[in-house]
Order: structure tokens, then sequence, then C-alpha cells
């Protein structure tokens, strides 16, 4: 169980927090950090809820140039406890999950809705120069995305933060912030799925079953699913999946094509961020098809498009967070889920105390959990 954060006498708060201190053993240290008092723009946020997700691990395994220590942690969901001047989108009380997408909400790629493309994302960071939003020792601290979520206590600015309805459980709101808007935001937003397309999901984990829910819930005709796992591919069946495939065991481009009458698939999304299922993606498109990239490839890869198949017309997209509109997005799918319309109970596996992280990651690995594994604060 985490220890309670308290105040200092300047404002600053102190938290619990799992801390990537170096890469070399691959895990996480549990130690305290001290967080500043808000500034402006800036959403004190007691951390109810922080889910696993497979991307703060690459973060772990990679070295994407970020300096270390590092607070990861981005599918979070939590209570404002104290806002800075001029925070107008959320206010004390309010039960909020963040997004790992900034932005400045004023240049034309924001206020035509497209936040993940935002020309003035730096908009949310401290000034050059300015104290640190949250040290360890009095040394530097860097948020993954400007969140840090594996923390009882974040220093978050309010354009990274939306408000839901409270009645969301926030164990289960957690999870909206990342994986539902990516994998459900990839069907209805980037690809903009069409009633009677035929789509296959390559992953079944969170951001996988997200997107299969959403190709049902726009009425796909087939809505295969992909894994290495029996007990995922049985969830998927609960998130719409009319088909399921066994990639350790099947044929997967063999059994799409029969599926498929031999005429492949109108969207194929590639959750895995490894090579093979990319290329299996691709190979089972239909004329015109398209294969979505939203898992992370490893750093350095190439993917060689067959020169034989370039008249189908069949193309490769690179997706960011689902193409999300996360302000309008999140309390859609919160609004859904309430209704008994989306499904997130399914999704949330199970509960840890923040001490367990690293068994939690182990676990994650060895394919022993199904679901998302969530960290609840007290």
């Amino acid at each position: 169980m985490s220890t309670a954060a308290h105040d200092a006498i300047d404002g600053t708060t102190r938290a619990r927090a799992a801390l990537l201190v170096d890469r070399e053993g691959h895990s996480f240290t549990i130690t305290e950090v001290d967080v500043s008092a808000p500034g402006d723009g800036e959403v004190l946020v007691d951390i109810r809820a922080s889910s696993l997700c497979h991307s703060d691990w690459n973060f772990v395994v990679n070295d994407y140039g970020h300096p270390l220590p590092a607070l990861l942690g981005h599918e979070i969901a939590g209570v404002v406890r104290e806002v800075g001047p001029g925070v107008v989108d959320v206010a004390v009380g309010d039960h909020v999950v963040a997004c790992v997408v900034p932005s400045c909400g004023r240049c034309e790629k924001c206020l035509e809705g497209e936040r993940v493309q935002c020309l003035d994302p730096q908009s949310s960071q401290r000034s050059p120069g300015a104290a640190p939003r949250v040290t360890r020792d009095g040394g530097y601290v860097w948020q993954m995305q400007g969140l840090g979520g594996f923390s009882d206590r974040a220093l978050i600015h309010e354009s990274q933060l939306v408000r839901v309805d409270p009645a969301v459980p926030l164990d289960r709101a957690a999870v909206l912030g990342c994986g539902v808007v990516t994998g459900a935001g990839a069907v209805l937003r980037s690809a903009d799925v069409r009633p009677r397309e035929t789509v296959v999901v390559f992953g079944a984990g969170g951001v996988g079953l997200s997107a299969a829910q959403a190709a049902a819930i726009v009425g796909a005709r087939k809505v295969i699913v992909v894994d290495i796992e029996d007990g995922r591919l049985e969830l998927a069946r609960r998130f719409g999946a009319t088909h399921v495939i066994n990639g350790a065991t099947q044929d997967v481009v063999a059994e799409i094509r029969a599926l498929t009458g031999g005429r492949g698939v109108d969207h194929a999304f590639e959750m895995t961020g490894l090579p093979g299922p990319l290329q299996q993606a691709y190979a089972v498109l239909g004329a015109r098809g398209t294969v979505y990239l939203i898992g992370m490839q490893p750093v350095g890869s190439t993917f060689p498009l067959p020169a034989d198949s370039l008249s189908t017309e069949a193309s490769v997209r690179a997706v960011k967070m689902g193409s999300t509109n996360f302000k309008v997005d999140i309390p859609y799918y919160a609004e859904l889920y309430l209704q008994g319309r989306f499904n997130l109970d399914d999704l949330v596996s199970a509960h840890i105390p923040l001490d367990r992280i690293n068994e939690a990651y182990a676990d994650m690995l060895a394919g022993s959990t199904v679901g998302r594994t969530v960290i609840v604060f007290d």
C-alpha cells in the first residue's frame, strides 16, 4: 500500500513513485519524489488508478533519448487536488483522465480537432530555466509525455486533462486515456470504418480489444482478431470479435483469406509492434485496403513493400494515438460505458499496489495476464 503524500511548507508535495533509475536492471525503483506546487495552467492530481501499458515498458528497454531518472505511467485517472493560476478546464474535486497528447488548443491543427498534430505541443511544458515539476533529492525527474502516473500524485498541464463523469469507476476511467482512445480511435477516426467493411486486428491487448469493440459498434461485416494467447482470444469475443485466430498454431494469412472468400480485408490494425504480424497484415489486404501501424515498431526497423502488390492500391498508414481529439473522445466513451454500450469492465483484470509493479510487468511479458493490470492508490 502507498503511504499518504504530504505537503511541504513551500507548497511542494512529497509523493511515492516507481522510478526508472537506469535501464540495466529493467525494473522500477520504489522511492519518494517532490512535486512542485501548481504553476500557470497546471493541475495537481491525486492519482487513484494507473494502468500498466506496454508502451511504458518500451521506455524501460529502449533508449529514446529521454533523461533518467524517469517517471513513467500514462494511463491515469484521479481527483483534482489543486489548480494553478489560469486553469479553467477543471476544478478541485473533479474526476479527471489524462492523455499523452500535449496540445496548445489554439493552433490551426488544434482548432480543426487534430490535437495529435498540434503545432505547439511544448506550450504545455514549463519554460526553460523554470523549476522542474518533479524532483528527487533536488535533481530533475523526467515525466513521460508530461504525465508521470506511476506516482500517487502528479502535476499535469490542464491541456492534457479532461473531466469524466464521477459515476465511471476510476480504474475503468484510467484505460480511456490511452488504450481506448488509441484502439477505438484508430477504427473510428483514423480509418473511419464503415458498415459492411471487414476488419482484422493483430494483438488482443487493451488497444486491440478497444479496436475490435469499435469495429463491432459501427457494424463491420467481420471483426477478426489475431493473437497467440487463447485467453486473450476468448476475451476478444466479448468485445465483438466474430472470428479469432491463434497466430501460434494457425496459418494466419490462409485463415483470413478463407474467411473473406479470398478477397482480403478492408482494414488491418497492427497493434503488436512486431515485424511478423505487420507482414501478415499487409498480406491479407484486399483491393485498396490499408494497414494501420499502431504498435510501436522497433527503433530502426523498416518495412519493405512487395512490388507485385502495388497494383491492388493497398496502403500503409501510421497512426498516432488513434488520431484522437481526447477532450471530446474520452467523455464520449465514458458515456457509452455508462449506457452499457462500451465494455470497460473486462479490460481491467487485476488491481495491484505500487510495490508490485515489477512483478506485474513480469507477468505481462510472460503472457500470464489477459486484461489491463491497474495500480490503485488509497
